[in-house]
């Protein structure tokens, strides 16, 4: 497919939004980029809507408005001009638009300073952010099975939730249940078992599907970092070093391992 307007202005929404995607997408086939790009750089969208404004009810419109872009889509008719939106519509398939709905709800949470109420509420937002995000770019690319990638999309979710942690206290939010040590631990352990549990399911994933799980290829090293020395979360020092990112990446995308 080539790039219009729309896909060259995703692309380089996340190229400056989100790297570690636009390198993963860039290690994908070309032929699987405009449907990457064009959900990469939805997601980058629909997280910035609840920091749009201070007033929660702004913010609510702006959630709002991508959960309507979602129905849109799944009901296939004309989506809304917009350079996200237009080749976000056009390229994902209606059945999986639904997706979106989960997203946008779940991302409310990011507008108000309440604690998640108590585990299942935390683990149904990694689900439906990092999951559903995971799954949609799964299921438009090839075969996979939806639990398993949902599964691996846990892990990489935790790896992310992270990372985003020193941000979010700094904007007053409340991101952990339990923010001990062995809290942490016990977080960071459970991301790397749903990891090591989508593994061991590898070949229902086909190759091409396995493109859209390329972006979570630094999660197992992020969250053995934070098993080891869960202090390096609150210190924003989570992450590899430019060269193990890049050939972490070259490694997994040549021999189609996620």
């Amino acid at each position: 497919m080539v790039f219009d307007d729309d896909l060259t202005s995703c692309a380089e929404l996340v190229q400056q939004g989100d790297p570690d995607r636009f390198m993963a997408v860039m290690a994908a086939p070309p032929e699987t980029r405009p449907m990457l790009f064009a959900l990469y750089a939805f997601n980058i969208e629909l997280a910035k809507a609840p920091w749009a404004s201070q007033e929660s009810m702004i913010a609510e419109m702006r959630v709002q408005w991508w959960r309507d872009i979602g129905a849109e889509i799944a009901q296939g008719g004309p989506v809304r001009r917009h350079f996200v939106a237009t080749p976000l519509g056009r390229l994902l398939r209606a059945e999986l638009a639904g997706h979106i709905e989960s997203m946008a709800e779940a991302r409310r949470w990011d507008i108000y300073k309440d604690p998640f109420e108590d585990e299942a509420a935390f683990d149904h937002y990694i689900d439906a952010t990092s999951g559903g995000l995971m799954w949609m770019a799964a299921a438009s690319l090839g075969q996979a099975e939806e639990e398993v990638v949902r599964r691996f999309a846990y892990g990489v979710g935790i790896a992310n939730w992270f990372k985003a942690i020193p941000e979010l206290v700094g904007h007053q939010r409340i991101p952990l249940l339990d923010g001990t040590p062995e809290g942490l631990r016990q977080l960071a352990r459970r991301g790397l078992d749903h990891i090591e549990q989508a593994e061991k399911q590898r070949a229902s994933i086909s190759k091409d599907a396995g493109m859209a799980l390329l972006s979570g290829w630094q999660a197992r090293a992020i969250l053995n970092q934070a098993l080891q020395q869960p202090e390096r979360i609150a210190e924003g020092r989570l992450g590899q070093s430019e060269f193990r990112r890049r050939t972490g990446l070259i490694w997994r995308a040549a021999r189609g391992h996620w």
